[in-house]
């Protein structure tokens, strides 16, 4: 005996796509709802934008809205880590940032040790840092 048919309701595609595109939609402020200035100063990021998460846009556009009371040297740093920032692949994001968390909750004295390490490191000659172990020394 074959079994009677099965009706399977199904939702028009159409409208399961408009949850997706309503999220899409709802992240905040749009590039377009940028003022000019504010688009200037993160033209950098202009490419990512649409796929930047809502509390991230609003740390640069808080940042675009104090740039222009920042000194010359401040304003030339952040384009420069702006910059830097956009040149870097989702996963090398992930990873500052996850760098970023552990290094906040090292103590003042330790991350002053460590900002002291990485200016040594920056002052070596590139073929000196070319030849440094990769791997981190283990404490014994």
């Amino acid at each position: 005996m074959a079994e009677p048919p099965v009706e399977v309701a199904r939702k028009p595609a159409a409208k399961a796509a408009k949850p997706a595109a309503k999220a899409k939609a709802a992240v905040r402020p749009a590039w377009a709802e940028l003022t000019a200035e504010q688009q200037k100063t993160l033209a950098p990021l202009k490419a990512d934008w649409e796929s930047l998460e809502r509390e991230r846009r609003l740390k640069w556009v808080g940042i675009a809205k104090r740039y222009p009371t920042m000194k010359a040297e401040e304003q030339e740093r952040v384009q420069r880590r702006m910059q830097r920032w956009a040149s870097l692949s989702p996963e090398q994001r992930r990873q500052a940032r996850e760098t970023y968390k552990q290094i906040v909750k090292v103590p003042p004295e330790k991350r002053r040790d460590l900002r002291q390490q990485w200016a040594e490191y920056q002052a070596l000659p590139q073929h000196e840092r070319e030849d440094l172990p990769t791997e981190p020394r283990r404490k014994k």
